[in-house]
């Protein structure tokens, strides 16, 4: 239902969320009846259509997002102060597998020119990536990419780019191997045409070491510098980016089916309309690319909390199955490790915006994975092997889980927001806005209005745009904001002691 001042998700939902901001006695008109507002209630808010008793279930998107803790008059405000979420401690799963209708595929004789590697891999873009082995030479990297961009320059050529990080020494165990995965992800990572790691030459992550967690390489493609072992790291980093720049330059772009395309999917910031707008513009989406043979991954496992029976339920086969539930209770023990309440979500921002309890969050969020099976589960660090939807170990921070995505293969990530945010991973990072007033406010941050489905615009003919800018995004004919304004950074996952 859209009258275009609330919306209903589903027909078994009690409530109903703001459009606009509404006045008290503001007159709603809902199912051939009249609601008055008791108090005002602010965009993407929830409203109670009917009166709700106390303990009742309050039902959004056809599931349970928590209870009332009072009774609830129609047409109150619905939110922390009356309501309350169901959930606690852990749960035992059962493997109860459902098939859900998929759409048909429609774009799966679409192409976009990417380059392909000679390892098979493709890239959406033709850079060259400087990798630091430890954060010390963080600001050696940044000169070097500066110099990079200032002496070389081609029409097959998307530039430098180094991401500084804190890390690579005083780590141990996990730590150090998370640090080492994620680097070494980068570098075999498809965008980079070619990659120069720098090590300092004292830190645990030192060079040497460091080449056996990243494995086979090309040694035309990747090259080292030992900072400490250098007369002038400036001048022999310039010979290395030069050698590098004639070898991504013998690439060309060239015409790739969209099955080479592999996408990850993330949220920040969201506020009431995230699970109304984009995210299920980015859940028909990924359908439609993995329909078409392409993957997707979603990660987020803590704002999984509440909705993982939904993805258990669309496991591959018993196996997988086994996997998301060791993904989701391994990451409840996290919390319960360093003595935290496992379901203290959503943030302040996503409270502002009328998210109230995890779980409403939580299915809201996992729509950008659609409705295909789980084809595998992957650990933090992991590669992806195989196509289809993924599942990715990783926590909601907005850096760290982006940069885990960008470390899987991802060419490219899709993050939705409510609330809006600069940031932008190694990879183009799409910002997508739930809303209309946030793409029209910060233009320099949003790159696509998923806004759109509240106004009107069936999901079919939006979904289709969006295909088109991606496939433009990919053959690199624009750019998203990030690139634009050069906010690429990293994060890595820590969970021990530093040295």
């Amino acid at each position: 239902m859209n009258n275009q001042s609330v919306i209903k998700i589903h027909p078994m939902d009690n409530v109903a969320i703001a459009l606009s901001d509404l006045p008290q006695g503001f007159l709603l008109p809902l199912d051939g009846t009249e609601i008055t507002l008791q108090q005002q209630v602010l965009r993407g808010h929830k409203i109670a259509i009917t009166t709700l008793s106390k303990d009742t279930h309050i039902m959004k998107y056809g599931f349970p997002i928590g209870h009332a803790t009072e009774e609830i008059s129609a047409g109150s405000w619905v939110h922390s102060h009356n309501m309350k979420t169901n959930l606690s401690g852990e749960l035992s799963y059962e493997f109860n597998p459902k098939t859900h209708p998929v759409a048909e595929p429609r774009h799966a004789q679409r192409t976009f020119k990417g380059y392909r590697r000679k390892d098979g891999q493709v890239g959406v873009r033709n850079e060259i990536w400087i990798i630091n082995t430890v954060g010390c030479i963080n600001k050696v990297a940044e000169n070097l990419a500066k110099l990079g961009n200032q002496l070389l320059k081609a029409d097959n050529f998307d530039g430098v780019q180094h991401f500084a990080h804190p890390y690579g020494c005083s780590q141990l165990g996990d730590d150090l191997t998370y640090t080492q995965k994620i680097l070494a992800n980068l570098i075999h990572h498809p965008n980079a045409g070619a990659v120069i790691v720098l090590g300092l030459g004292c830190e645990n992550n030192y060079i040497e070491l460091f080449k056996k967690t990243i494995g086979h390489y090309d040694e035309q493609r990747v090259a080292f510098l030992n900072v400490q072992e250098s007369a002038d790291e400036m001048e022999e980093g310039q010979l290395l980016l030069e050698k590098a720049f004639d070898y991504v330059t013998t690439f060309e772009r060239q015409a790739l089916p969209i099955s080479e395309l592999k996408i990850g999917l993330k949220c920040g910031g969201s506020d009431g309309f995230s699970g109304i707008t984009a995210n299920p513009m980015i859940g028909v989406f990924s359908d439609q690319l993995i329909s078409a043979g392409g993957a997707t991954v979603l990660t987020e496992v803590p704002e999984m909390f509440g909705a993982e029976q939904i993805l258990m339920e669309r496991a591959k086969d018993a196996s997988v199955f086994e996997d998301i539930v060791h993904l989701v209770n391994n990451f409840k023990q996290y919390f319960i490790k360093y003595n935290q309440p496992v379901y203290e979500n959503p943030s302040p921002g996503n409270k502002a915006g009328g998210i109230t309890t995890l779980e409403e969050k939580s299915l809201g969020c996992i729509q950008k994975g659609g409705f295909q099976e789980v084809k595998e589960v992957l650990d933090y660090g992991d590669r992806m092997s195989t196509k289809g939807l993924h599942l990715l170990n990783g926590p909601g921070n907005d850096l760290v889980s982006t940069t885990a995505l960008a470390s899987t293969g991802c060419q490219i990530v899709l993050f939705s927001t409510g609330r809006g945010t600069p940031f932008g991973g190694p990879t183009p990072t799409v910002k997508i806005s739930t809303n209309t007033p946030l793409y029209e406010r910060k233009k320099n941050w949003i790159d696509f209005n998923a806004g759109q489905l509240v106004e009107g615009k069936p999901m079919d003919v939006l979904v289709d745009e969006f295909m088109d800018y991606i496939v433009a995004l990919a053959s690199g004919e624009v750019q998203t904001n990030n690139e634009k304004y050069g906010f690429k950074e990293i994060a890595i996952f820590k969970d021990g002691v530093t040295m």
